[in-house]
C-alpha cells in the first residue's frame, strides 16, 4: 500500500482489533461488528442464545478476503482461529493459527481490501477511531 494520508496505518489497526481482547466475549462481540460493518458482503457471524431467553452472543466469525478465509470460534473461555487459503471459492488449505498471528493477517488484508474499496476504507477508518 502506498504510504499517503489516506493508507491505513497497520499497527494501528492491530491495535484497535486488539483493543477490547481482556475480556473475551467483549472482543469477539467487537470484532464480529467492527467486521460487520468494515466488510458486510464478506463476513458471516454466527450468533447463539446460551439459553432458552438468554440474549444471543457471537459464536463464530468468519471473513472472506482476497484468497483467504479467515475464521474465529468461541467456546467458552478460548478461541480458536483458523486461516483457509481459497481458489475460485474453494478451501485449498485450511489451518489453525494462533491468534497474533490471526490478527496479522486480519489486519494485513483489510488494508488491502481498504486499498480497493472507498467504503470498506471510510468504515475501517471510522473503526479505528472509535
Amino acid at each position: 500500500m502506498a504510504p499517503d494520508d489516506s493508507a491505513l496505518d497497520l499497527d494501528l489497526l492491530a491495535a484497535s482489533l486488539r483493543a477490547d481482547s481482556s475480556d473475551l466475549s467483549a472482543f469477539v462481540e467487537s470484532l464480529a461488528a467492527k467486521l460487520e460493518e468494515a466488510v458486510p458482503a464478506r463476513t458471516r457471524v454466527d450468533r447463539r442464545r446460551a439459553g432458552m431467553f438468554g440474549p444471543k452472543s457471537v459464536r463464530g466469525v468468519s471473513v472472506d478476503l482476497g484468497e483467504r478465509r479467515l475464521e474465529l470460534r468461541a467456546d467458552g473461555g478460548s478461541v480458536r482461529t483458523r486461516c483457509a487459503r481459497l481458489s475460485g471459492g474453494i478451501v485449498l488449505k485450511n489451518e489453525e493459527v494462533d491468534t497474533e498471528a490471526w490478527l496479522a493477517m486480519l489486519s494485513e488484508a483489510l488494508a488491502v481490501e481498504a486499498g480497493r474499496s472507498e467504503a470498506t476504507r471510510k468504515a475501517l477508518e471510522r473503526m479505528l477511531t472509535e
